[in-house]
């Protein structure tokens, strides 16, 4: 069975929504990241960037073990095991790549920042919440764009693309955005929603997960450990 190490974040629910997907069987490990669980020698044994998700397959290439950290790779790893959400053919495949990157590069660390000034930073820095949360509308509005031509992110049909963008914008609210404002979005953002696996996958580890409150996990989370030598 797969393990995945994760916890409630959208970086987890990535891998919980394309486990469910592919009707994988696997076994979610809780790494809560407020108490400092990703520093912990045996998940930095598969995770050397401290960082929620990592898979481990005992089932991989070749019939081998294999460890995966970053859930864009272990998106790619699961499309390839499964034949699923990921096209066959190169013109498709590289459509659909070119938004997974989109995700990894852009999405994620950009909608990650408006959230944290916006939420979790001690002090509110105007020039901060400003310049994260302007940047995530432009990423809406390159979303919604491409929706207003394209079903899905990568083309016609659901892929990796879509699973990996949808559990950064279910905090939309936190991060500044007016859904009117992006209609082509939101009806893709709802049927996706819509879907079973989905709605399973984003239940996964969510009754673990507590709001951070308390000085102890922002110290964990943002403060001096994260940045200690290993």
């Amino acid at each position: 069975m797969i393990e995945v190490y994760s916890w409630a974040t959208p970086n987890g629910h990535k891998v919980h929504i394309m486990l469910e997907e592919c009707g994988l069987p696997y076994r979610a490990i809780p790494v809560d990241i407020g108490a400092g669980d990703q520093f912990e020698p045996r998940f930095l044994a598969i995770s050397p960037n401290n960082k929620i998700p990592a898979l481990v397959d005992p089932d991989g290439p070749d019939g081998e073990p294999i460890s995966l950290f970053e859930s864009g790779a272990i998106l790619l790893y699961l499309a390839g095991k499964t034949g699923r959400f990921l096209p066959a053919g190169t013109r498709g495949r590289y459509e659909v790549l070119q938004w997974l990157m989109f995700q990894m590069a852009s999405v994620g660390p950009m909608l990650g920042q408006a959230h944290h000034f916006r939420i979790y930073a001690p002090e509110r820095i105007p020039y901060a919440v400003d310049r994260y949360t302007n940047e995530a509308r432009r990423l809406y509005g390159v979303m919604n764009r491409r929706l207003a031509q394209s079903r899905y992110l990568g083309g016609p049909d659901y892929s990796i693309a879509d699973i990996a963008v949808f559990p950064w914008l279910r905090s939309w609210k936190n991060q500044g955005i007016a859904w009117d404002e992006f209609p082509h979005l939101k009806g893709w953002f709802d049927e996706i929603a819509k879907r079973p696996a989905v709605q399973r996958g984003v239940e996964v580890l969510a009754d673990r997960r507590k709001p951070i409150t308390d000085d102890k996990a922002r110290e964990v989370l943002f403060g001096a450990r994260q940045f200690a030598r290993r």
